[in-house]
């Protein structure tokens, strides 16, 4: 049998100044905040939620975990 690995799964966290705070459109994207890269969700979310609860009184900006390992691998 042959031994499998567990798929890389890679979550970047970034966030911005968007224009409707119901949307994830950035007013300006190339100053979109980059909070990193992380290798499993829990990460992810723990880093989301401090910048989120960091900006919590300005409802234009917004944090989001993106799914980087769908996007690589859209087909899986």
């Amino acid at each position: 049998m042959e031994e499998t690995t567990p798929k890389q799964k890679l979550h970047l966290v970034m966030g911005g100044r968007v224009s409707d705070p119901r949307s994830i459109e950035f007013q300006d994207p190339e100053s979109v905040h980059v909070v990193g890269v992380f290798s499993d969700y829990e990460s992810a979310e723990e880093a989301w939620r401090g910048q989120a609860q960091r900006t919590v009184d300005d409802a234009e900006m917004k944090y989001v975990i993106v799914h980087l390992h769908k996007l690589l691998t859209p087909d899986t």
